[in-house]
């Protein structure tokens, strides 16, 4: 699996995960994909809904996001593709919870925000149909 990212959406994904530091951010991608490439045309940020004590390690998103968010990518003619978030000083490697809540063939992209905030560091992952591990794509910046 390929994933192409431009490289100022790259900076926009640091830049809102920077600014949810220390909490959890994310959001989903939205693109096109085939031929086992998936390319990100946009990312939309989405509130963190998890209860607030837990958004130092916990990202979630209304239902109702999920629903306008596929409207709009398909009045866009484009398809969410994937999920993004952060991992507040943490790797950038799906936890436990992440696997518990991830759909088969989706395509997550996870940041490592520091202290600072920065972000250091930036994977792929897809989950496997099974569901019982991910495997790591390859992220591609253009």
């Amino acid at each position: 699996m390929k994933i192409y990212l431009a490289a100022p959406i790259q900076a926009e994904i640091f830049k809102q995960m920077n600014g949810t530091y220390p909490n959890e951010g994310g959001g989903f991608l939205l693109g096109t994909q085939g031929d086992g490439q998936i390319h990100v045309s946009d990312v939309i940020q989405i509130e963190n809904t998890f209860a607030a004590e837990e958004q130092f390690h916990r990202y979630a998103m209304s239902p109702q996001d999920w629903a306008r968010l596929e409207d709009e990518a398909d009045a866009r003619g484009l398809t969410l593709v994937g999920y993004y978030h952060s991992h507040p000083d943490s790797p950038a490697v799906p936890s436990i919870y992440d696997r518990d809540h991830a759909l088969p063939n989706f395509t997550y992209i996870i940041t490592s925000v520091q202290s600072g905030p920065k972000s250091v560091e930036q994977r792929v992952w897809q989950l496997r149909p099974d569901r019982g591990q991910f495997d790591e794509g390859e992220l591609i910046i253009t």
